[in-house]
Protein backbone atom coordinates (compact mmCIF):
# COMPACT_ATOMS: atom_id res chain seq x y z
CA UNK A 1 0.00 0.00 0.00
CA UNK A 2 3.07 2.33 1.06
CA UNK A 3 4.59 1.69 -2.52
CA UNK A 4 1.53 2.44 -4.00
CA UNK A 5 0.86 5.83 -2.50
CA UNK A 6 4.45 6.67 -3.06
CA UNK A 7 4.38 5.93 -7.05
CA UNK A 8 0.77 8.22 -7.00
CA UNK A 9 2.59 11.06 -5.23
CA UNK A 10 5.12 10.66 -8.10
CA UNK A 11 3.01 11.13 -10.67
CA UNK A 12 1.56 13.95 -9.46
CA UNK A 13 4.10 15.62 -8.73
CA UNK A 14 5.87 15.18 -12.38
CA UNK A 15 2.55 16.19 -13.59
CA UNK A 16 2.80 19.15 -11.72
CA UNK A 17 6.48 19.52 -12.79
CA UNK A 18 5.31 19.34 -16.59
CA UNK A 19 2.31 21.74 -16.17
CA UNK A 20 4.93 24.19 -14.20
CA UNK A 21 7.79 24.13 -17.34
CA UNK A 22 4.66 23.97 -19.48
CA UNK A 23 3.95 27.60 -17.92
CA UNK A 24 7.83 29.00 -19.33
CA UNK A 25 5.65 28.78 -22.75
CA UNK A 26 2.68 30.59 -22.10
CA UNK A 27 3.71 33.96 -22.93
CA UNK A 28 1.41 37.32 -22.38
CA UNK A 29 1.28 40.12 -24.62
CA UNK A 30 0.12 42.77 -22.44
CA UNK A 31 -0.71 45.99 -23.92
CA UNK A 32 -0.50 48.86 -21.54
CA UNK A 33 -1.98 52.41 -21.82
CA UNK A 34 -0.57 55.09 -20.31
CA UNK A 35 -2.04 58.60 -20.82
CA UNK A 36 -3.32 61.84 -19.35
CA UNK A 37 -6.71 63.78 -19.00
CA UNK A 38 -5.89 66.47 -21.34
CA UNK A 39 -4.25 64.55 -24.10
CA UNK A 40 -7.64 64.15 -25.77
CA UNK A 41 -5.59 62.53 -28.74
CA UNK A 42 -4.34 65.74 -29.86
CA UNK A 43 -0.51 64.43 -28.53
CA UNK A 44 2.08 62.35 -29.67
CA UNK A 45 2.07 59.04 -27.95
CA UNK A 46 5.33 56.64 -27.94
CA UNK A 47 4.88 52.87 -28.32
CA UNK A 48 7.53 51.49 -26.21
CA UNK A 49 8.08 47.43 -26.29
CA UNK A 50 9.85 45.98 -23.09
CA UNK A 51 11.50 42.95 -22.56
CA UNK A 52 12.70 42.29 -19.00
CA UNK A 53 14.48 39.14 -17.36
CA UNK A 54 15.64 37.30 -20.64
CA UNK A 55 18.03 35.03 -18.56
CA UNK A 56 19.00 33.33 -21.73
CA UNK A 57 19.92 30.32 -20.27
CA UNK A 58 16.42 29.32 -19.85
CA UNK A 59 14.38 31.71 -21.97
CA UNK A 60 10.59 30.91 -22.73
CA UNK A 61 10.93 31.92 -26.57
CA UNK A 62 13.32 31.42 -29.47
CA UNK A 63 14.56 34.67 -31.86
CA UNK A 64 11.93 33.78 -34.63
CA UNK A 65 8.65 32.80 -32.20
CA UNK A 66 9.78 36.36 -31.05
CA UNK A 67 9.63 38.15 -34.35
CA UNK A 68 6.89 36.11 -35.37
CA UNK A 69 4.83 38.23 -31.69
CA UNK A 70 5.87 41.33 -33.08
CA UNK A 71 6.42 42.01 -36.15
CA UNK A 72 3.48 43.69 -36.78
CA UNK A 73 3.09 45.79 -33.75
CA UNK A 74 3.56 49.42 -34.04
CA UNK A 75 6.80 49.86 -32.11
CA UNK A 76 9.04 53.39 -31.88
CA UNK A 77 11.24 52.29 -29.11
CA UNK A 78 12.47 49.02 -27.32
CA UNK A 79 13.57 49.33 -23.57
CA UNK A 80 15.53 46.11 -22.42
CA UNK A 81 15.45 46.56 -18.59
CA UNK A 82 18.33 44.33 -16.99
CA UNK A 83 18.93 40.50 -16.47
CA UNK A 84 20.15 38.71 -19.69
CA UNK A 85 21.99 36.13 -18.52
CA UNK A 86 24.39 34.74 -15.79
CA UNK A 87 27.35 33.48 -17.38
CA UNK A 88 29.98 34.33 -20.09
CA UNK A 89 29.28 31.49 -22.21
CA UNK A 90 25.74 32.39 -22.82
CA UNK A 91 26.64 35.90 -24.63
CA UNK A 92 26.74 34.46 -27.90
CA UNK A 93 23.22 33.74 -27.42
CA UNK A 94 22.13 37.05 -27.16
CA UNK A 95 22.95 37.98 -30.47
CA UNK A 96 20.35 36.27 -32.56
CA UNK A 97 17.75 38.12 -30.51
CA UNK A 98 19.30 41.72 -30.54
CA UNK A 99 19.40 40.62 -34.40
CA UNK A 100 15.39 40.53 -34.52
CA UNK A 101 15.16 43.99 -32.15
CA UNK A 102 17.18 45.12 -34.74
CA UNK A 103 14.69 43.64 -37.68
CA UNK A 104 11.34 45.41 -35.89
CA UNK A 105 12.92 49.00 -36.69
CA UNK A 106 12.17 50.92 -33.79
CA UNK A 107 12.27 54.58 -34.87
CA UNK A 108 13.99 56.11 -32.32
CA UNK A 109 16.14 52.82 -31.49
CA UNK A 110 17.32 50.19 -28.13
CA UNK A 111 18.12 50.94 -25.18
CA UNK A 112 18.93 48.80 -21.96
CA UNK A 113 20.15 48.52 -19.00
CA UNK A 114 22.00 45.70 -17.07
CA UNK A 115 20.51 43.57 -13.78
CA UNK A 116 21.60 42.18 -11.03
CA UNK A 117 22.58 39.09 -12.71
CA UNK A 118 24.29 40.77 -15.48
CA UNK A 119 26.71 41.80 -12.93
CA UNK A 120 27.63 38.30 -12.09
CA UNK A 121 29.56 38.61 -15.09
CA UNK A 122 32.75 40.05 -13.90
CA UNK A 123 34.92 43.25 -15.39
CA UNK A 124 36.13 41.73 -18.60
CA UNK A 125 33.30 39.27 -19.44
CA UNK A 126 31.15 42.34 -18.15
CA UNK A 127 32.61 44.15 -21.08
CA UNK A 128 31.71 41.44 -23.41
CA UNK A 129 28.21 41.75 -23.01
CA UNK A 130 27.87 45.45 -22.99
CA UNK A 131 29.97 45.53 -25.77
CA UNK A 132 27.89 43.36 -27.84
CA UNK A 133 24.88 45.10 -26.65
CA UNK A 134 26.19 48.07 -28.28
CA UNK A 135 27.53 46.58 -31.52
CA UNK A 136 24.02 45.71 -32.10
CA UNK A 137 22.71 49.34 -32.19
CA UNK A 138 21.72 48.89 -28.03
CA UNK A 139 22.36 52.31 -26.01
CA UNK A 140 23.18 50.97 -22.72
CA UNK A 141 22.71 53.52 -20.26
CA UNK A 142 24.31 53.19 -16.93
CA UNK A 143 23.49 56.41 -14.44
CA UNK A 144 22.92 58.34 -17.46
CA UNK A 145 20.49 59.63 -19.88
CA UNK A 146 19.75 60.40 -23.52
CA UNK A 147 16.88 62.41 -25.33
CA UNK A 148 14.96 61.34 -28.50
CA UNK A 149 12.34 63.97 -29.95
CA UNK A 150 8.61 62.81 -30.88
CA UNK A 151 7.24 65.01 -33.23
CA UNK A 152 9.48 67.85 -31.37
CA UNK A 153 8.62 67.48 -28.20
CA UNK A 154 11.54 66.05 -26.34
CA UNK A 155 11.75 62.77 -23.82
CA UNK A 156 14.53 61.63 -21.52
CA UNK A 157 15.66 58.33 -21.64
CA UNK A 158 16.83 58.20 -18.39
CA UNK A 159 19.06 54.70 -17.49
CA UNK A 160 19.17 53.95 -13.71
CA UNK A 161 21.89 51.20 -12.97
CA UNK A 162 20.71 48.09 -10.63
CA UNK A 163 19.53 49.37 -7.60
CA UNK A 164 19.76 45.33 -5.85
CA UNK A 165 23.62 45.81 -6.06
CA UNK A 166 23.86 49.75 -4.97
CA UNK A 167 24.64 50.81 -8.55
CA UNK A 168 21.89 52.90 -8.52
CA UNK A 169 23.42 57.11 -8.62
CA UNK A 170 19.92 59.12 -9.10
CA UNK A 171 21.77 62.42 -9.13
CA UNK A 172 23.81 61.42 -12.11
CA UNK A 173 21.10 59.68 -13.73
CA UNK A 174 19.76 62.81 -14.02
CA UNK A 175 22.21 65.11 -14.81
CA UNK A 176 21.90 67.71 -17.07
CA UNK A 177 18.86 66.35 -18.47
CA UNK A 178 16.24 68.95 -20.08
CA UNK A 179 12.46 69.89 -19.52
CA UNK A 180 10.66 67.13 -21.57
CA UNK A 181 9.10 63.89 -20.73
CA UNK A 182 10.89 61.57 -18.17
CA UNK A 183 11.15 58.24 -19.60
CA UNK A 184 13.06 55.96 -16.78
CA UNK A 185 14.30 52.92 -16.90
CA UNK A 186 15.70 50.36 -14.11
CA UNK A 187 15.74 46.71 -13.07
CA UNK A 188 14.97 46.64 -9.65
CA UNK A 189 11.75 48.61 -9.09
CA UNK A 190 12.80 49.17 -5.39
CA UNK A 191 14.55 52.57 -6.60
CA UNK A 192 11.05 54.24 -7.13
CA UNK A 193 10.88 54.45 -3.28
CA UNK A 194 14.16 56.23 -2.80
CA UNK A 195 12.53 59.00 -5.93
CA UNK A 196 10.34 61.50 -4.22
CA UNK A 197 13.20 64.74 -5.52
CA UNK A 198 13.30 62.70 -8.85
CA UNK A 199 10.44 63.32 -11.36
CA UNK A 200 9.19 60.85 -13.86
CA UNK A 201 6.40 60.45 -16.27
CA UNK A 202 6.98 56.42 -16.15
CA UNK A 203 9.36 54.02 -15.13
CA UNK A 204 9.68 50.69 -16.41
CA UNK A 205 11.47 48.03 -14.54
CA UNK A 206 11.44 43.92 -13.99
CA UNK A 207 13.62 41.81 -11.39
CA UNK A 208 10.99 40.11 -9.41
CA UNK A 209 9.51 37.33 -12.72
CA UNK A 210 6.02 38.35 -10.95
CA UNK A 211 6.84 35.82 -8.24
CA UNK A 212 8.35 33.00 -10.72
CA UNK A 213 6.82 30.37 -8.52
CA UNK A 214 3.67 31.68 -6.76
CA UNK A 215 1.80 29.05 -4.63
CA UNK A 216 0.32 30.32 -2.47
CA UNK A 217 2.26 33.41 -2.79
CA UNK A 218 6.15 34.50 -3.38
CA UNK A 219 7.16 34.30 0.28
CA UNK A 220 10.39 33.59 -1.09
CA UNK A 221 10.84 37.68 -2.35
CA UNK A 222 10.18 38.80 0.71
CA UNK A 223 13.96 39.63 1.12
CA UNK A 224 13.89 41.54 -2.61
CA UNK A 225 12.71 44.90 -1.09
CA UNK A 226 10.13 47.05 0.65
CA UNK A 227 7.42 46.62 -2.59
CA UNK A 228 7.47 43.20 -2.17
CA UNK A 229 6.00 43.74 0.92
CA UNK A 230 3.74 46.46 -0.46
CA UNK A 231 2.69 43.62 -2.78
CA UNK A 232 3.64 45.14 -5.67
CA UNK A 233 5.42 42.24 -7.54
CA UNK A 234 4.10 43.17 -10.84
CA UNK A 235 2.57 45.10 -13.86
CA UNK A 236 1.16 48.64 -12.81
CA UNK A 237 1.89 50.43 -9.55
CA UNK A 238 1.58 54.23 -8.24
CA UNK A 239 4.07 55.56 -5.79
CA UNK A 240 4.33 59.47 -5.24
CA UNK A 241 1.64 59.52 -7.53
CA UNK A 242 4.12 58.29 -10.56
CA UNK A 243 3.03 55.22 -12.43
CA UNK A 244 5.59 52.63 -12.70
CA UNK A 245 5.56 48.89 -14.35
CA UNK A 246 7.01 45.87 -13.30
CA UNK A 247 7.60 43.48 -16.70
CA UNK A 248 7.47 39.71 -15.32
CA UNK A 249 10.27 38.98 -17.31
CA UNK A 250 10.91 36.24 -20.61
CA UNK A 251 13.17 33.88 -18.75
CA UNK A 252 13.48 31.85 -15.29
CA UNK A 253 16.21 31.71 -12.89
CA UNK A 254 17.06 28.58 -10.55
CA UNK A 255 14.39 26.12 -11.34
CA UNK A 256 12.75 26.47 -15.16
CA UNK A 257 9.26 26.16 -14.35
CA UNK A 258 6.40 29.29 -13.38
CA UNK A 259 3.61 28.96 -10.81
CA UNK A 260 1.03 31.57 -11.13
CA UNK A 261 3.02 33.78 -13.22
CA UNK A 262 4.11 33.57 -16.98
CA UNK A 263 6.40 35.43 -19.27
CA UNK A 264 5.41 38.67 -20.46
CA UNK A 265 6.02 41.03 -23.07
CA UNK A 266 4.78 44.38 -22.74
CA UNK A 267 3.66 47.10 -25.46
CA UNK A 268 3.26 50.50 -24.03
CA UNK A 269 1.77 53.53 -25.17
CA UNK A 270 3.05 56.15 -23.75
CA UNK A 271 0.84 59.62 -24.22
CA UNK A 272 3.42 62.76 -24.33
CA UNK A 273 1.39 65.53 -22.22
CA UNK A 274 1.28 67.39 -18.99
CA UNK A 275 -1.35 66.26 -16.49
CA UNK A 276 -2.59 63.38 -14.11
CA UNK A 277 -1.62 60.16 -15.55
CA UNK A 278 -4.22 57.29 -15.88
CA UNK A 279 -3.91 53.87 -17.29
CA UNK A 280 -5.86 51.36 -19.70
CA UNK A 281 -4.47 47.86 -19.90
CA UNK A 282 -5.63 44.51 -22.05
CA UNK A 283 -3.89 41.50 -23.01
Amino acid sequence: MKILFFVVLAIFLLYLIKKAYKNTKDIVMNKVKIHKESANGQHPTLNILQLSDLHLENISISPFELYEKLKDEPIDLIALTGDFLDRKRTIPKLVPYLNILNKLNAKYGIYAVLGNHDYLLRTQNLQVLIDTLTENNCKVLQNESDIIFVQGKPVNIIGIDDFSTKRSILEASYKGIETGTNLVLTHDPNIVLHMKNYHFDYLLAGHFHGGQICYPKAYHLVKMGKLVRMNMIKGFHTHDGKPFYINEGLGQTGVNIRVGSRPEITLHELSLAAGKTEVDTAI
